[in-house]
């Protein structure tokens, strides 16, 4: 049977309902085969009460008579409130894979007290609205059977653990890794990775050691692991929640690795403006957000977010950053937690970004399929494509107004200082890179509403409208 029409592709997995998209709404079908679960988390008040306190995503029931007339039948359609921007663990920092981790077991140890459980504990069940965790796979929840083991445990560990130990005990980021294997990072193979002293920790040997050694046996004994598997002793309640807490405690207190400081997580205290320089752009930036007062508004090298943070000052509802520094994004993270701003920063390789992929390369879309915005802001940022990474000028230009109809260019000439650090130990092979060049490129798209130099070393804003 063809997949239905609307079906956003990433939900074919679950034969407990769809998710549907129409007209800008987000629709979700409740199958029969889980009518009963459904029903009985209802009418506790489940949803009800964790859609007020934003940890669920919101759950209406649609009453018959107004459903789209192209859903399929289903025993119930339920509407959910939309998330301004969708985007994937391989996207996060490490603080805000953290903060969905966490948000994942804490949601868990609520269930847990009023006797449901998650079916699944797959990452890609969160998504962020600023740097606020959101659970939104409603159906995910179902009643607890007593006795019953955590069947999720092996993909959290996967999906959440496995990706944060990466980083806080080898210093190596998750994100390349977890792009390349959807599914996340396999205990054995992290296994193999880290260190035999920082393998003797409790921790670390019950969710690492141990399942890595289970992994082995099931793949070098399969039939005798699926005998094991069904003749598994039942876990009682109190080691249930136990292990849960245990593993909220544990991850609670993970960091990053201390791997040195990174080029440009201090660029915002170190750039090359002078004097007043700085703040004049970002109140630049905060005049172009309360003249637009864009819906949304992409960040494209947002650093530690001093200029979303002006832009959410001059008007913009919500601010998507991204920045190739993980250092860097994660601070920006931190800003937003501690500041509470609607802003959520995002890793990215601009020269590489996020493909679509997946079964038929569309059950996780793209870069470009996904983050479209209101308006954008580019600032110091083109030259480390053009530059620093060979992309041909005119590309770059094409590709950051195609993000939004409006927006704010920052050109950084080769006199500038930080571009001559970029070129000092290579050959300059970039004759086009120049301020005409620039401004023409803009113009074969769009329309230069203003040009205003911001420093004393000729980085130049441009204001474009498409």
């Amino acid at each position: 049977m063809s997949r239905p029409e609307f079906a956003v592709e990433g939900s074919f997995r679950d034969p407990s309902g769809t998710v549907f998209e129409i007209d800008g709404r987000i629709f979700r079908t409740v199958n029969e085969v889980a009518r009963q679960a459904y029903e009985t988390v209802r009418d506790q008040g489940v949803f009800r009460d964790l859609s007020a306190s934003h940890m669920l995503v919101s759950c209406t029931e649609v009453p018959g008579d107004e459903r789209p007339s192209s859903l399929p039948d289903a025993a119930y359609v339920l509407e959910h409130n939309r998330v301004p921007l969708i985007s994937f663990p391989y996207e996060w920092s490490f603080q805000a894979l953290k903060a969905a981790a966490l948000h994942h077991l804490d949601l868990q140890l609520l269930l847990f007290d009023r006797d449901v459980v998650l079916s699944d504990a797959t990452a890609y069940n969160v998504q962020f609205i600023g740097p606020k965790p959101l659970f939104i796979d409603a159906l995910s929840l179902r009643p607890y059977v007593e006795g019953e083991i955590w069947s999720g445990h092996r993909r959290f560990c996967e999906q959440f653990l496995n990706p944060l130990l990466l980083r806080s005990t080898l210093g190596v980021a998750h994100n390349a890794w977890f792009r390349g294997n959807l599914e996340g990072i396999q205990t054995s193979d992290l296994a193999r990775l880290i260190p035999f002293r920082k393998k003797l920790s409790l921790n670390m040997l019950s969710h690492v050691v141990l399942q890595a050694h289970l992994e082995g046996r099931a793949r070098s004994a399969p039939d005798a692991a699926i005998e094991k598997a069904a003749n598994r002793r039942q876990l009682p309640r109190t080691s249930y929640r136990g292990m849960l807490t245990q593993l909220r405690n544990w991850i609670a207190r993970l960091q990053p690795a201390d791997t040195g400081k990174t080029v440009w997580q201090d660029y915002a205290t170190t750039h090359t403006y002078a004097g007043d320089e700085a703040a004049d752009k970002a109140r630049m930036i905060r005049d172009f957000a309360k003249d637009v007062r864009p819906g949304t508004l992409i960040d494209m090298g947002c650093n530690t977010g001093d200029y979303s943070a002006a832009a959410l000052d001059g008007g913009a509802d919500y601010v998507v950053g991204f920045d190739f520094d993980q250092s860097a994004v994660d601070q920006a993270f931190m800003r937003a937690e501690n500041g509470g701003l609607n802003f959520l920063p995002l890793w990215l390789d601009a020269a590489n970004p996020s493909p679509s992929q997946g079964w038929r390369q569309s059950e996780r879309g793209g870069f470009g399929q996904r983050f479209k915005a209101d308006a954008l802001i580019a600032l110091a940022f083109e030259h480390h494509l053009a530059i620093g990474r060979n992309v041909p000028l005119d590309d770059v230009v094409d590709w950051l107004i195609s993000l939004a109809p409006t927006g704010i260019l920052e050109f950084v000439p080769k006199t500038d200082s930080t571009v001559q650090k970029m070129l000092a130990l290579r050959e300059d092979i970039f004759p086009d890179y120049t301020e005409d060049a620039f401004t023409q490129a803009i113009e074969r798209r769009a329309k230069v509403v203003s040009k205003t130099v911001v420093s004393s070393e000729g980085r130049t804003l441009f204001r474009y409208q498409r």
